[in-house]
């Protein structure tokens, strides 16, 4: 495996108290809940807050309650917007794998922005979530003011690593299960809902919006947008992101090696700030929310004017 290079920059920031999720209340019953028109599939999101617009993306097996700890930690500050992307709870769940192509998820983020009367955000994703989030960032610059991404390194640094590294292609076989023909067949919303840690009412809630969600939707993300094989580098024109990046990754990410972050900062017109968290996993946007949140707000709190 590609050895980092060093030219990371490191954000120090200084930490106290107990953990954040022992600190942040649930924000099950504060949160609004609105609904977008995305070229007629209605996108559910929740908001909370006022200020400076946030949009924040999850991904496989998710919903909008991945980011409660976020939603309460930066709400006293911006506006933040957490949405069950298409297929999932209580959004719509079109059928076919060509309606879950890029270009439809990138539009469904674009209706969420447009409908909360804001021009552009900070846009935050993670796995599936953090995909969109780099795509989006690519096809709507000017709705991007800055880029946020757990655990899903750039496109083409995947590709890459699945052309060139024969461990992550190895570790990927996961996502060519996806890929099958009736794939969907074999998830159930308790199987799905069990990645989500012991917390009984929060393992109740995955098992309620994951039973309103479209298992053969949710897959058609990985059959629409994940590389299939043979793989092969992606030597088409580098399309830069504009915005400032903030990425986290946990190390210990079974599925998404960490030698597809090597050389990020060649597709990005401005700084990156790469986190790399030592024994967590492909979750660290919960695992670690006691690290990240704090780190979120002070990277936020140097770009963002309020």
């Amino acid at each position: 495996m590609r050895s980092f290079a060093p030219t990371v920059v490191v954000l120090l920031v200084l930490m106290s108290g107990s953990p954040a999720e022992a600190q942040l209340p649930d924000v099950w019953d504060r949160v609004e809940h609105r609904t977008a028109d995305s070229d007629g599939v209605n996108i559910h999101y929740v908001t909370l807050g006022e200020g400076p617009l946030v949009v924040m993306i999850h991904g496989f097996p998710d919903f909008w309650y991945l980011w409660r700890d976020y939603l309460t930690a930066l709400s006293d500050d911006y506006q933040v917007v957490a949405i069950d992307q298409r297929g999932y709870n209580q959004s719509d769940k079109p059928s076919g794998v060509d309606r879950y192509t890029y270009e439809f998820l990138v539009g469904d983020v674009a209706a969420v922005i447009e409908d909360t009367g804001h021009e552009s955000a900070t846009i935050i994703g993670h796995d599936w979530g953090g995909a969109v989030a780099w795509q989006f960032a690519m096809q709507r610059p000017e709705m991007t003011d800055q880029l946020v991404v757990f655990n899903f390194p750039h496109p083409r640094g995947l590709q890459r690593e699945l052309a060139l590294n024969e461990q992550q292609n190895q570790n990927s076989a996961y996502a060519r299960r996806f890929q099958a023909e009736g794939a969907h067949l074999a998830l159930s919303a308790e199987q799905l809902a069990g990645l989500h840690g012991n917390d009984p009412m929060v393992y109740e809630r995955y098992v309620e919006a994951l039973r309103n969600s479209d298992f053969e939707g949710m897959l058609n993300y990985y059959k629409a947008n994940y590389p299939s094989p043979p793989y092969v580098e992606d030597d088409s024109p580098v399309v830069m992101v504009q915005a400032p990046v903030l990425e986290f990754h946990g190390l210990d990410d079974p599925y998404l090696l960490p030698g597809a972050l090597n050389d990020t900062w060649g597709f990005l017109e401005q700084n990156l700030t790469l986190v790399t968290i030592p024994a967590v996993g492909h979750w660290a946007v919960t695992e670690a929310s006691a690290f990240t949140i704090p780190m979120l707000e002070a990277w936020l709190a140097l770009r963002v004017a309020r």
